[in-house]
């Protein structure tokens, strides 16, 4: 049976029929319709089952507030739970199923729940399991588990392509309904950048629909001229089906784009996600229409009026031949007349209002239909379709008067301007009596930085509910005819006196199956506060996020409690305004992009000489570097003894490296460190410690005063990011007053150590620059030249060897690496990796991040007593510093550990003492951290923690195996090379 129209439907193309599937029934639509529509045309009703009573569903609305019709789309790889039918447009070969049913849509044993109903009130999941007996809980925990869930997760890898977008705009105007056209029109005039967007794939809105007429002609024809106008002017751009997410602060907006779900394209990008930065925000969202709240309200073919509305005049769907409107207000009148146009019958206007007056009341009386004022539905008719209305006074207690056959019904219980994207950035709203909604309370606005307002709110989104009201309301120099409407008479429960069988059958949220009752059981349980009567009765919870249902729902609460609306409130508003897929917020963050590595600017050379590589956080550094027929242990040897003997080439580019800038910067800083930064001179560097607040070292770098306002902070490779948000998340929370601007540079440069005995000498060769010792003292940095290029050269050694690490722009890293690599070749220079860096620092007793910490180290652990400033009161971590467990003097300290035999102990081995704990396993009292063989001493090496480490030296402990065997070692100093330090200071 199809019920599409021979004539009309303003969207569609006639002339391009398309195919389609429905539950594997093969169906025919049009190019322009969405599925909903094409179903619709198609003769079906049933679209689905809701969730907890699996009761039968058909169609409600037209748009994205649909709270039924939800499909799974696609297939294998591009399979996708959840979509609209309301705003998934129709292609040829689109393949949709419903859901949340067994076996089908039409026979489903699931509505067994429906016959129980009354021992399924709202909370009763909750109820089920306070101190449930365990044959209960075992009886329905499985059944309630296996029940929860709208649709069925994809099993496969997502085939389809996303992508991100970011655009600054000095104003983004979000809705392409004639309230947006207008605002994005006018500020385009006034020369500012604009980016207009719009969620439907129609400019628009429901002014085309609803006949409006602009400057003397339709709708249409001006919604078509302004368009032309923006898509004409250079400062202007326009998306449809682009939605806005949600507004957050300081102007950032997300924005959801669907680019081939209307045409899908294995080579193109289905979704695009936009993250857009504007100096001003207009939402011009419009308003959604509430149902009615009567008995029956969810049998198939009942639907918002606005909605039958559409689907009569853009897709010439006819959603039943006789069709009873049933409203508190003028707009649904509308309908009736769009009804009346295409040939369908009205039976009746069933006005819950006593007197109803205006133009469109009249126009409709006119047209020969039947209007009924101050009476309300009863109870529909029907169970998986309407069969017809039961006619009661609105102020009685719901006695029958006339039963109307029809086969559809249109409701209308007003309209609620769409606030949630002025909500998402903290906009109050204020309740406007006259009109029975929430609108915007301009006196609350969202305001920047700056103290002024970011945010504006237009048209109907703003409570202005007739054409001319919205085009003033936009500032539009077009004019409207203004239009005579009647009030609206709020109507929360239809009829007035209905009683507990009645309300037991009012359903507010369709898809959650929550009723008028469950509500109002809810009140009388103790749940007064809007958030708890949502979380209690799963009222607005459903993927539509409550846009029908919420109102109503707080309306009957309100009642329950015998309070106004406005005190009881509202509940919050949250992004996204509609689901959006995970594809398009991961982006092209996915298999290797969903960590990508990061190189550094000799990654190439690095390749071709033989890197053996290793990770290090997101970065691939050489561990080594082969040479023919070696083993990684030899090159490692060959690497240290070379840099030791001769000289040794590094790339340090991944080391983090952050500015922070302005005149508290020092200040800043001696609270980051433990040490004083506020005293160093610039061109002088200093050997820094960053603790938490409980007063565990975090990180540690040298940091370089560059003038009397900045800083160059130097962090460990894997620290730079985790290191720069801990100083945001301090500058922000609480010193937020604080002039400091901080900046992660680590990518911006590369850095370039040339470390040995012959270091100098390469510099030499080299030329431009006097590295002498006179002219740079160790922990000093200048700027300079190196073969002509700009460079900043740091005297500090991470070996205990003379070094010069020498940063450059990253554009010049290579060059500059193919110069020193060139230059070094006449005193035998070589590359070395990261495990011959970690060995001579061993040597040295440097300490490493992630070796000598884990966590629960602090820094008088690691005996580094003499980086903690005296002079200044605090700094983070010095409190948590002083509790007891962490100055325990049995805590364990960093030492150097030397095998008796020789050899080298395993990495973490534990050294285990006399006695056992109360697990029977013997006691422990310490660990190693770091462990090597040194080809500079020729034997093992390591560096641990032991219980009172210090105090013990000289004495031999015992380390146990992996394999059960153990290992005896002396603990010693942890300097084991160069004591004096005349090697780095030569």
């Amino acid at each position: 049976m199809t019920t599409r129209l021979a004539r009309g439907g303003r969207l569609l193309n006639r002339g391009r029929a398309l195919e389609f599937t429905f539950n594997g029934k093969r169906m025919t639509g049009y190019q322009g319709d969405t599925l909903a529509s094409a179903l619709l045309g198609a003769g079906q009703r049933l679209v689905g089952r809701s969730f907890k009573y699996h009761r039968p569903r058909g169609l409600v609305a037209s748009g994205a507030e649909e709270p039924n019709a939800l499909v799974n789309l696609g297939e294998g790889g591009t399979f996708e739970p959840n979509q609209r039918a309301t705003t998934q447009e129709l292609y040829d070969g689109l393949a949709a199923e419903s859901q949340n049913h067994w076996p089908s849509l039409e026979f489903d044993v699931g509505v067994a729940n429906n016959y129980v109903s009354r021992f399924l009130p709202a909370g009763f999941y909750y109820k089920t399991f306070i101190n449930p007996r365990p044959a209960w809980k075992h009886l329905f925990e499985p059944f309630i588990r296996q029940s929860a869930g709208l649709g069925r997760a994809p099993k496969e890898r997502d085939a389809d392509v996303y992508e991100h977008f970011h655009v600054h705009v000095d104003c983004l105007v979000i809705g392409g309904g004639i309230a947006g056209l207008a605002a994005a029109l006018k500020a385009a005039e006034a020369g500012r950048e604009v980016l207009l967007i719009e969620q439907t794939a129609h400019w628009g809105g429901r002014a085309p629909v609803d006949g409006a007429v602009i400057d003397g002609a339709e709708a249409d024809a001006w919604v078509k001229n302004t368009v032309e106008t923006l898509e004409g002017m250079e400062n202007v751009r326009i998306r449809t089906r682009c939605m806005g997410v949600g507004v957050y602060d300081h102007g950032y907006v997300l924005a959801y784009e669907r680019l081939t779900d209307h045409d899908p394209h294995p080579d193109l990008p289905r979704h695009r996600l936009w993250k857009i930065r504007a100096s001003e925000v207009i939402t011009a969202t419009g308003a959604l229409e509430r149902p009615l709240s009567f008995a029956g309200n969810d049998v198939p073919g009942v639907m918002l009026a606005s909605a039958v509305r559409d689907y009569v005049v853009n897709w010439a769907v006819s959603p039943g031949d006789r069709t009873v409107v049933v409203t508190n207000n003028d707009d649904a009148y509308r309908t009736a007349i769009a009804l009346k146009e295409a040939g369908l019958e009205v039976p009746a206007v069933i006005d819950a209002r006593t007197a109803p007056e205006g133009p469109l009341v009249e126009r409709v009386r006119a047209l020969g239909v039947r209007v009924e004022t101050g009476r309300a539905v009863a109870k529909v008719k029907g169970r998986a379709k309407v069969e017809g209305v039961a006619m009661t006074m609105q102020a009685g207690e719901g006695a029958v008067l006339e039963v109307i056959d029809c086969d559809a019904v249109a409701m209308s219980g007003g309209w609620s301007p769409v606030v949630h994207l002025w909500s998402h950035c903290g906009g109050k709203l204020v309740w406007d009596d006259a009109q029975a909604f929430f609108r915007p309370d301009p006196e609350k606005a969202p305001t920047g930085a700056d103290g002024q307002p970011f945010v504006r709110v237009v048209g109907a989104a703003n409570g202005a509910m007739t054409t001319a009201d919205v085009l003033a309301d936009a500032g539009a120099d077009a004019q409207a005819a203004p239009e005579a409407a009647g009030p609206i008479e709020p109507v929360w429960i239809m009829p007035q006196g209905a009683g507990p069988e009645l309300r037991s059958k009012m359903w507010l949220d369709y898809q959650n199956d929550v009723k008028v009752s469950d509500v109002q059981l809810a009140a009388r349980e103790g749940y007064e506060s809007v958030e708890h009567t949502k979380r209690y009765t799963t009222l607005g919870m459903a993927t539509d996020q409550g846009k029908l249902s919420n109102i109503n729902g707080l309306a009957v609460l309100s009642r329950s409690l015998n309070a106004e609306i406005p005190q009881v409130g509202t509940t919050t508003f949250r992004p996204p305004y509609t689901p959006i897929s995970f594809g398009s917020i991961a982006g092209q963050a996915r298999g290797d992009m969903f960590q990508p590595l990061r190189r550094t600017p000799m990654h190439a050379w690095h390749m071709a000489n033989g890197a053996h590589w290793e990770p290090v956080g997101h970065w691939r550094r050489p561990y080594c570097y082969l040479q023919p027929a070696e083993t990684v242990e030899e090159a490692v040897q060959r690497e240290v003894k070379n840099t030791r003997e001769a000289v040794g080439l590094l790339d340090a580019s991944t080391l983090g490296k952050i500015v922070v800038k302005g005149p508290d910067a020092g200040r800043f800083l001696d609270m980051l460190y433990t040490n004083m930064m506020s005293t160093l001179k610039p061109g002088r560097c200093r050997y820094g410690l960053m603790c938490n607040e409980n007063g565990f070292l975090m990180d540690d770098g040298v940091v370089a005063r560059i003038d009397e306002d900045t800083f160059l902070c130097h962090t460990t490779t894997g620290g730079a990011e985790h290191v720069h948000a801990h100083m945001e998340e301090w500058l922000q929370t609480e010193w937020w007053d604080w002039q400091v601007y901080t900046a992660n540079v680590t990518e911006h440069y590369a850095q370039i150590g040339v470390v040995g005995p012959h270091a100098r000498e390469v510099l030499d060769l080299v030329g431009g620059m006097d590295v002498s010792k006179e002219a740079m003292a160790f922990m000093d940095w200048q700027d300079g030249e190196l073969g002509g290029l700009p460079v900043r050269v740091f005297r500090i050694s991470f070996s205990g060897e003379l070094s010069y690490e020498i940063a450059v722009k990253a554009g010049y890293g290579r060059a500059l690496w193919d110069m020193l690599a060139e230059a070094g070749r006449e005193v035998g220079m070589m590359p070395y990796g990261t495990e011959a860096l970690h060995i001579l620092r061993a040597e040295k007793g440097f300490i490493m991040i992630g070796d000598e910490t884990d966590g629960t180290v602090t820094p008088q652990d690691l005996c580094l007593d003499w980086a903690i400033s005296k002079k200044k009161d605090d700094y983070i971590g010095k409190r948590g510093q002083a509790r007891s467990h962490l100055t325990d003097p049995e805590r364990w300290k960093l030492v150097g550990l030397e095998t008796v035999d020789g050899s080298v102990l395993e990495d973490g081995a534990y050294a285990v003492a006399e006695g056992r704990n109360a697990n029977g396993q013997r006691n422990v009292q310490g660990r190693v951290t770091s462990t090597y063989r040194s080809p500079t001493l020729g034997r093992g090496i390591a560096m641990g923690l032991i219980r009172r480490g210090p105090e013990r030296m000289g004495e031999v402990v015992e380390f146990t195996r992996t394999d059960g065997t153990t290992t005896r070692a002396k603990i010693v100093q942890p300097v084991f090379f160069d004591p004096e330090g005349e090697k780095q200071n030569v």
